[in-house]
């Protein structure tokens, strides 16, 4: 593969048009054998280093996109042939750990949400995470009905026919006693030795061979042509589920017996195991003889066997609480560390940066890891001119894992980091207390703590606005077009009186600049939890803006809460650190960036520029307690604290840690005490923990 000289943000504007240009036509070539012909010239991690090149350009200079950029394509052209299909349950992610400690906390995650004692034997199914091509397959009455990718999680691609090609794959479930409604969920894979075969087939014929098993499977299901995919010696492991109309046992594994008793093929080896140490121990196992599996495997996944555990575990985000993918050892590379240099974020965080010599790991060229912190550089003793071992960390962000010491070379000296900001002003940096990170004390005066807000602003879980990417950012702002979140919406009203409009510059064009106001127009209308995440408050990330939404409903009643918790006497003040998920730390935070006097001007000015700010959706339009708010107090029996919380608010109540005349209910367990006085004494509802169940499973 061609290396690059540049990384994207050393480009001019001329030489990322050529770039674009030249991508699109390599992507376009290589997306043709791998999903027409099935024979890829470079490997996966090769084309995926492609396009990532390409959307990083694109990220930088949008007003370049071309109408034919790989970015606007899923796959290549033959996506077309296929259909959509809406999962009835989505397809979720699943978290990752790395290490023994991120087991270890995965396990007692699971303990302190359910309450188990320490003693208490939690059982853990493990099973080899196949690396292939997910896939969910729909019965109905016994009979395969349709099929579809994983897509985005909520949308597939429809590939019933080529489905039905796959021999092991059963189009009438056998056995008996399979639900009406079955989903089941696994994936298509190619085994090593069938996927030797087809190369050798191939080279016979005088075709072009393949490049990995998963590749091979991957564009072999996704064929137009469903005589194309059945001459491929496709297989599939099913061992998940999505909609079923009845349960389908006790344990995950009674549920993978029914499976193969209904004809599915089951991935081995898997482990029930009951302690981290003997996860652990079936990890190392599964790793020593990972080459000698007849199939692709790139870590295992941890799931709890009870399944009625996995339903009060639930869900966070859009992975399950009661899952976890523990990958293999990412791919490390040696390369030399050129410079460290300073990045400032968004509230201030100094970050350092390894600018290293560019090198491919993982199949993916890097050229900057992070550096974490002043302390991370200590204690790895990491200096300029160092060789280094980089690995990708989850196989996504690059990091710096040691310096490698040669024999007889002098190092320079200890990195010093900076007691200043590296912007203009020069602010100091300081740390506070318990804190690893240095902060810019400049606040919105710093130029690139206004550059990096913007950009946090109109990010994709924000206000997610098409064509400002990070060089449009930076360059307008440069040229004082946008200083403050509410420029944004007044871009294309100043735009028509200029005498440089958009559509003129070079790189836009009249196409261009209108797609840019359009996109800024459709975001004159937002919701409430999407709106406080955009602001970029410190510790304030997209759940906790969720709850702040949930539980004030409108910016009008944050703002007069946040105007009033300034006295930490006030009720308001009680109300905020009594949320559940904020404390006086957070909270701190909160009341000091809504008090602000800048912070309060660019957000009225941002108001003014709304259409509508939408108050958060009920979780649960027929629940007996949506929008209610409750207390919890008192031990209870049934579940713990932090599950009953988590279930509450799945039904869209609001969960408080304090009596007040706001209080809906309150939910009193064993050794209730004075928050069960105050409500009787405020008229407010009590129910015991049995009644409590009672009202929210009816």
């Amino acid at each position: 593969m061609t290396t690059h000289s540049k990384s994207p943000n050393e480009l001019t504007e001329k030489e990322a048009r050529v770039e674009l240009n030249r991508l699109a036509m390599i992507i376009a070539h290589h997306d043709a054998l791998y999903h027409q012909k099935d024979a890829p010239e470079i490997s996966d991690g090769e084309y995926d280093a492609l396009r990532r090149r390409n959307e990083e350009i694109e990220g930088l200079f949008p007003a370049l996109i071309l109408a034919n950029s790989p970015s606007k394509k899923v796959g290549a052209s033959v996506a077309e042939g296929f259909s959509k299909v809406t999962h009835s349950v989505p397809m979720l992610s699943l978290g990752n750990a790395f290490s023994t400690e991120d087991v270890t906390e995965f396990c007692a995650r699971i303990r302190r949400f359910l309450g188990l004692e320490a003693d208490y034997t939690l059982e853990i199914l493990a099973e080899p995470k196949i690396d292939g091509l997910s896939a969910s397959l729909r019965y109905v009455d016994g009979k395969l009905v349709q099929a579809a990718t994983r897509g985005d999680g909520a949308v597939g691609e429809d590939v019933t026919r080529n489905i039905m090609t796959i021999a092991d794959i059963p189009k009438v479930l056998k056995g008996s006693g399979w639900p009406n409604v079955l989903e089941v969920r696994g994936e298509v894979y190619m085994t090593r030795a069938d996927f030797m075969a087809l190369n050798d087939r191939q080279t016979a014929a005088g075709l072009k061979t393949f490049a990995n098993p998963r590749n091979a499977a991957a564009g072999s299901l996704r064929q137009l042509d469903s005589k194309i995919t059945e001459s491929r010696p496709l297989a599939f492991f099913g061992y998940a589920w999505g909609e079923v109309s009845e349960p389908l046992g006790a344990t995950m594994m009674d549920a993978r017996e029914n499976l193969a008793n209904w004809g599915f093929q089951l991935n081995h080896p898997e482990a029930l195991c009951n302690s981290v140490d003997g996860l652990i121990e079936h990890y190392e196992h599964v790793m020593s003889v990972r080459p000698d599996l007849p199939f692709e495997i790139d870590g295992i996944v941890y799931k709890v066997n009870r399944l009625d555990w996995q339903e009060r575990l639930g869900f966070v985000s859009r992975a399950p609480r009661w899952a976890i993918a523990h990958k293999f050892p990412a791919e490390q590379a040696e390369t030399i560390l050129h410079e460290i240099t300073i990045q400032v974020g968004r509230t201030g965080a100094l970050t350092p940066v390894a600018n290293l010599e560019p090198i491919t790991v993982g199949g993916v060229v890097v050229s900057r890891a992070t550096l974490h912190n002043e302390d991370e550089i200590i204690r790895k003793d990491v200096r300029p001119g160092d060789h280094v071992i980089v690995q990708r960390a989850g196989d996504v962000i690059p990091q710096i894992v040691r310096s490698v010491v040669k024999p007889g070379v002098t190092r320079s000296e200890p990195y010093i980091f900076p007691e200043t900001c590296p912007c203009p002003l020069q602010k100091p940096a300081i740390r506070d207390e318990g804190e690893a990170v240095r902060r810019c004390t400049g606040g919105l005066e710093c130029p690139y703590q206004q550059v990096q807000r913007l950009r946090h602003f109109i990010s994709r879980d924000a206000f997610d606005i098409e064509g400002l990417g990070t060089r449009t950012i930076e360059a307008f702002w440069e040229e004082g077009l946008l200083k403050t979140p509410a420029d944004i919406f007044t871009l294309a009203v100043r735009d028509q009186a200029s005498d440089t409009p958009l559509a003129k510059r070079e790189g836009w064009g009249a196409t261009s600049a209108r797609n840019l106001f359009q996109s800024i127009e459709a975001r004159r209308t937002i919701d409430l939890g999407r709106f406080i995440y955009a602001l970029g408050i410190r510790q304030i990330g997209q759940a906790t803006a969720k709850t702040l939404a949930r539980n004030y409903g409108s910016v009008d009643a944050l703002l007069t809460a946040m105007t009033n918790a300034q006295d930490e006497t006030s009720s308001d003040f009680t109300d905020l650190v009594n949320i559940d998920g904020i404390g006086t730390s957070v909270a701190d935070d909160l009341i000091s960036y809504f008090n602000q006097d800048q912070n309060r001007a660019d957000l009225a000015a941002l108001i003014e520029q709304m259409n509508e700010i939408e108050a958060p959706a009920a979780t649960s339009d027929d629940s007996p307690v949506s929008g209610k708010t409750v207390v919890f107090t008192g031990t209870l029996v049934q579940m713990t604290r932090s599950e009953a919380k988590a279930r509450a608010e799945s039904l869209g109540a609001k969960v408080a840690g304090s009596v007040s005349k706001k209080t809906d209910m309150v939910i009193v367990g064993a050794d209730a005490g004075s928050k069960a006085e105050k409500a009787q004494a405020l008229g407010v509802t009590i129910l015991s923990e049995e009644e409590w169940l009672g009202l929210i499973n009816r």
